[in-house]
């Protein structure tokens, strides 16, 4: 008899089941309901859906940890509450749904993928268009303590309260530079991304009452000028697409800094031969597979920094949301 189990590969199974209990709750709106607990009847008769699939559905998405019963009625757990509301500034579904949506073509189609290499995936939209689409609709997962946590960690640099003008490189939302901006009482900053792009960023400008102090500017910064004068400059998750091109533009970000001022990189950095961190590596798969690598080994960032030459460059994990990344502080 063997003498070990498969219960890794078994729980696959019901791994996705759970995924797909959860995505069906959110286009059901079913969370929005639970907010308070109702009775299955209560909630088939809101939703006009069958009783007893109602009653198999909301007892799977207890099974699978997502709402609570007790004496016949349900309700969301507080993570469900905070997450999968509509709503609630941290609402996660639309952030969801995209990562499903991205992901679907290359998965769906991995074995061919695998036995015929790329294959052209026909999109009704510009790249740009797509991803201001993205970016809107992703938003909540900055605000769910990604902005926070990243704000927090810029503001501890012992420089921090000398900064007067700060740039965001590749923005897209600008949540992240928002909630910097907010920790200083006098920087000011700059949201550089795409016209379609700073379009979406201005809406988050507006609501959080920033605009006195932050603007934006458009461009594609492979080719147009991101200004100068900077104490600070962050990026975020962009220079994985200047994979191919980052020398060039480390020279420009070198450029535009002020002497003393500081540019932090906050990115993914594969290890073991690429193959960890494991939700960094899954992450990229889909994209791979089509033939847009835009995964970053460890270091790569920090290399580049090191050949432009700043005077000092310090690289340092941090644990997120969507697994271990790579901080990296350069300083002119």
């Amino acid at each position: 008899m063997l003498n070990q189990g498969f219960e890794n590969f078994n729980k696959l199974f019901f791994e996705s089941i759970r995924k797909d209990l959860m995505m069906t709750g959110i286009e059901l709106k079913i969370f929005n309901l639970l907010s308070k607990s109702m009775t299955a009847e209560a909630i088939a008769r809101s939703l006009s859906t069958d009783l007893q699939n109602t009653i198999h559905f909301l007892d799977g998405l207890t099974a699978g940890g997502f709402i609570n019963k007790e004496d016949g009625f349900y309700c969301n757990t507080a993570q469900t509450q905070t997450f999968l509301v509509e709503g609630s500034p941290t609402y996660l579904g639309e952030y969801f749904k995209v990562q499903e949506e991205s992901k679907k073509p290359a998965l769906d189609n991995m074995l061919e993928l695998i036995k015929n290499g790329k294959t052209a995936i026909n999109e009704k939209a510009s790249s740009e268009e797509l991803g201001a689409k993205m970016i809107e609709r992703c938003a909540n997962s900055q605000r769910a303590g990604m902005g926070q946590q990243m704000a927090k960690f810029v503001s501890s640099l012992h420089e921090f309260p000398k900064f007067k003008k700060m740039l965001d490189l590749g923005g897209g939302s600008g949540l992240i530079c928002i909630a910097i901006i907010s920790e200083h009482p006098s920087m000011r900053g700059i949201i550089f991304d795409l016209p379609l792009v700073t379009d979406v960023t201005k809406k988050f400008i507006s609501e959080y009452e920033m605009n006195e102090r932050i603007e934006t500017m458009q461009g594609n910064y492979f080719k147009d000028s991101i200004g100068k004068g900077y104490d600070l400059i962050w990026a975020s998750m962009t220079l994985n697409f200047a994979k191919d091109q980052l020398d060039p533009i480390m020279k420009k970000i070198f450029s535009a800094l002020n002497p003393g001022g500081v540019f932090i990189n906050f990115n993914d950095g594969l290890t073991h031969e690429n193959t960890k961190p494991k939700t960094i590596v899954l992450n990229w798969l889909s994209p791979a597979l089509m033939g847009k690598n835009y995964a970053l080994p460890k270091n790569f960032i920090a290399n580049s920094m090191i050949k432009t030459g700043f005077k000092s460059v310090q690289s340092q994990p941090v644990q997120t949301h969507v697994g271990i990344m790579e901080i990296d502080i350069a300083r002119k």
